[in-house]
Formats: C-alpha cells, structure tokens, sequence
C-alpha cells in the first residue's frame, strides 16, 4: 500500500480519536487477535466508534449502499477481537451481536476519553471491577425492542397463565406459542407482560404489532435489523429473509412476538349471508343447485409469507420462541401443536370476581359490594375491556351506581357491541346458525346440533362450523357439550330479535324466522327472561 493510500485511509472517520483513546484500543485488540490491526480493521472501528452503521460505513468508503464487506469485516475479524478483549476483562463471556453495542461495551471498558480522565485521577482496584460489572451488566443484558408495545404496568390476575407459559417456553423449550381468545380478553397485555418477565432469559426480545397489517417484507426486515443487521440487504426475497431468521434463531436465544395475527387472516367463503335468504324455502330444505362450504382461514393476499415464518419456526429446530396473539388460530398452528410438541396454544378466559373487583377499584368505585362484583363478572364473563367499558358508563350515565345499571338489563352496546359485531360478521351463514340455537338453548352436544339445524348439511359440515368456531374463540367445550358467555348469548338474542322485528313485514324472505324452530326456541326465551 502506497503511503498516499496508507494516509487516506488514516483520515477516514478521524474524529474518533477526539472522543477515544484510539492507540490503546488498537494495542489491546492487536493482543485479542494475535497481530496488529490492518489499516482497514482500524477505519471499519473508527467508523462504529463514530456511530455508523455497516451500511452507512460502506456508503462512505466505497460509496455504495451494499454493506456486505463491511459486514464480513465485522463479523469475522473486529467483533470477534473485541469480544475476546472484554471477555478476559470482565471475566466472562462477552457477544458483540449487534454494531450499536460496540460503543456501549468499549465505553464500559474505559476505552472512552472521559473514562479514562476519571480512571487517572482515582485509579486503584475498585475502578477497575467496576468497568468490569459494567461490562458484564451489559453482556447479560438483552437486546429489547417493543415496537408499539402497551404499557402493561397494570395487569390484573393470569398469574396461573403466567406461570404456565413461561414453563412451556423456559424449561420445555417451546418454539411456538398462541395466546387466545376473542376480543377484550387481555391477549395483548399479557404478551407484554410475559416479555418483560422473561427478559434475563433471551438474548433478543422483539415485540411487534399486526394490527394495521404491515407487509411481510417490513416486518423481516425490521426484525433482521435487530437480529442480525450485517446479514440484511434491502430489497431481498422474503423467502432469503425468513431463512435468515430462521439461523438468526438458532445461533441466539430470542423471544419474537407478533400481536394480532388475526389481522392478516380472513375467512373465504363461497357463500354471501346476504344470499341466504333465498336459499331456503319454508320447509327447511335446500333448493336448487346451491352449496354450501365451511370457509377456510387464509392469509389476505400479499401476506401468505407470514405462514410460511409461522411454519417454517414450528417445525424447524432452533433455540428461540414465536409468541403470537389472535382471536382466531391460524391454519399451520392446528396441524403442529400438540400437548408434548414443541408448538402449544393457551386459550384464555375471563377474569375471576377478585380481579374484576380490582378493576372497577381502578375505575374509582371504592365502596364496591360483593355482590356488584359478581354481577359484573358474570354478564361480562370476566372479559376486563368489557369491564372497564361498563365501568366508564356507570360513572358517565348512572352516576356510579351499579345496582341502577344492573336493573336496566341492557347488556351488550357501544364498543362491545361494535367489538362483537366485528368477530360474527366473519362467521359463515352455518357458524351463525349455530351460535343462534347455542343462544336460544341450553348447552348443545354436536349429535343435537344436527338434529336442530335449519340447513340440511352432512355430519362432516356441522362437525367442521364447530371446529371452526372454537378456533375462532366463540364457544366453549363443557362437559355436556358446547356453550356461549352469557354476553355472547345476550349479544345473539339481540341480533335474532332485530332480525324478527326486521322481517316481520316479509316473513318469507327472513333469515330464520321462516323456521318455526327458531320461532319457537325465540319465544320461549322471551317467555322465561321476562
């Protein structure tokens, strides 16, 4: 190298040595890889100490926006120098991981100038173990980034849930998990909640939101951004994308949790509800060449990508674990998870009348009665938005008072009744149908189920709506059969008085009430809960 070249190259990110001791880190790093530093090495450092990235190191030097040899660079020589130096100090094992630690490692070792001011004015041993605990501190540090994730500070109950899910992913090195559960049942917050209990365990913990549907290429991109940013060229095929992070997986130990999954799934189905009124004739049967197929969960297009993750991290061996959350389990969860598998879901429930007293504490009802409480619980299922939303209407309507609300008996309005409007209009015309006999009666097993149907359909059918429906997060199994929440139940009365009064004037083109079961079943419902 000619001394022109040579001297280039020495300018290049030289404001690093205002801030460090340069010629000291390069001896001490010289030690870790057993000769000196090349010219390049000591730019590629300059240039991290100086806050740029591999990317916006490349595009200086070689005016590219490619980073891959700095990136090689880095990976294969600098890092591994650097985590040999500080491992010897701090007496333990030392990873670099991610280009943004490197100041924050180096700074912690008193290679910084005003580190080393502080260290010459009041050297002795006890200086010297603390930069190194401060390096430790920072190595057994995780990687965190929560993207959007809420404040989960506040949290009510699930310390059974807690406790179960961190044993699937803590001691049973579980891969994939799915919380579930329909709409207000806290699946979020305990997400949250679960990440910042776990963080001394992962090297990584990622927290993202799909509620908004960001596309596929985004949300790899932003993980490979944290896990492993040397690896990431912009505008690469998804599938290399979802192969990075698969090794990215299996070479660190990281917690990824994707929220809202049901976001990105819809339901496709060949029939329209909207049609059904002209499907059956008084009678009950089918007329006609129509058929009738249960739907199927898919991915909205342009993110199908997002399954292929989910099944490639279900089946392949790494150390890491997917945590997701959604009202409605995704097709590859039902066919890999298994009690002793390494790919389980959690349904959860309502909160208990302790919990759901403690919220409406929160919501400023001090002189809260036992009673009240239960009551509570119970019409919402334990459901805490639900709780909180009846809370803030008591305050603004009954001015507090809870017995008053109770007498009204409305159950289900505002945001609730939007939130349940949202899920059930999802369901096909057979899951609908089955939800109404489950709210007219009392708990159904699947051989009366067939039996009660308007719609003809074939064992198979009926056996695949229920399915489909506990998948959705709608009914419940219980000893004697199926069941609903009561605020499901008093949510689908509701649906099929409207739908009567609605019909009434056209009988013949209603939905249900042209079939003396639901006519019937509707009556005696009105009859009892009068």
């Amino acid at each position: 190298m000619s001394p022109s070249s040579r001297r280039k190259i020495e300018e290049e990110f030289s404001e690093a040595k205002n801030n460090w001791d340069l010629e000291k880190l390069y001896i001490d790093l010289a030690s870790g890889k057993g000769k000196a530093l090349t010219p390049v090495e000591k730019k590629f450092l300059r240039g991290l100490l100086c806050g740029f990235s591999p990317a916006e190191i490349a595009s200086k030097v070689y005016k590219t926006r490619s980073s891959s040899t700095v990136r090689v660079y880095l990976s294969n020589g600098l890092y591994k120098y650097i985590e040999e130096l500080l491992s010897k100090q701090a007496s333990d094992s030392v990873k670099v991981k991610n280009w943004s630690r490197v100041t924050q490692l180096l700074e912690k070792a008193g290679y910084k100038k005003a580190w080393l001011q502080i260290e010459v004015a009041t050297h002795n041993t006890t200086t010297s173990r603390n930069i190194a605990a401060g390096i430790a501190n920072i190595a057994s540090n995780s990687m965190q980034d929560w993207g959007e994730a809420i404040d989960a500070s506040i949290f009510y109950g699930r310390a059974s849930e807690l406790t179960q899910v961190k044993k699937w992913i803590l001691q049973e090195q579980v891969r994939l998990v799915v919380l579930l559960g329909m709409g207000g049942i806290g699946k979020t917050t305990f997400s949250v909640k679960l990440a910042s209990q776990v963080t001394d365990n992962f090297d990584f913990i990622i927290w993202r939101s799909l509620r908004f549907a960001p596309s596929p290429q985004v949300i790899f991109e932003q993980l490979l951004e944290v896990l492993s940013p040397q690896t990431l060229t912009k505008g690469q095929s998804i599938s290399t994308s979802i192969s990075q992070l698969v090794s990215c997986l299996r070479s660190s130990r990281t917690l990824i949790v994707l929220d809202h999954i049901d976001s990105i799934l819809y339901s496709f189905n060949n029939v329209n509800t909207e049609d059904y009124s002209g499907v059956l004739s008084s009678n009950s049967t089918i007329t006609g060449n129509f058929n009738i197929d249960m739907p199927i969960f898919q991915y909205l297009p342009g993110y199908e990508a997002f399954g292929e993750f989910i099944q490639r991290l279900g089946e392949s061996q790494h150390q890491s674990c997917l945590l997701l959350t959604s009202r409605e389990k995704p097709q590859e969860i039902a066919a890999l998870e298994g009690e002793n598998l390494p790919v389980r879901s959690l349904k959860l429930t309502g909160l208990n009348k302790l919990e759901t007293s403690s919220i409406l504490e929160s919501k400023g009802f001090a002189d809260l009665k036992e009673e009240e409480s239960e009551h509570i619980m119970q019409r919402y299922a334990g459901n805490p938005l639900f709780i909180k939303l009846v809370a803030t209407a008591i305050v603004e309507l009954f001015a507090g008072n809870i017995e008053e609300f109770l007498q009204q008996e409305t159950v289900v309005f505002g945001h609730i009744r939007a939130l349940l409007d949202e899920q059930f209009n999802r369901l096909s015309i057979l899951e609908k149908q089955i939800m109404y006999l489950l709210a007219l009666n009392d708990d159904f097993d699947l051989q009366k189920l067939q039996k009660e149907l308007v719609l003809r359909v074939t064992g198979r059918l009926t056996l695949e709506a229920v399915e489909l429906l506990q998948r959705r997060s709608l009914i419940d199994r219980v000893p004697e059969g199926f069941s609903l929440t009561p605020v499901l139940r008093e949510y689908l009365i509701e649906k099929l008085i409207e739908e009567n009064l609605k019909f009434s004037q056209d009988e013949a083109s209603s939905l249900l009430f042209a079939h003396s079961i639901f006519e019937k079943q509707l009556k005696n419902h009105l009859k009892v809960n009068r």
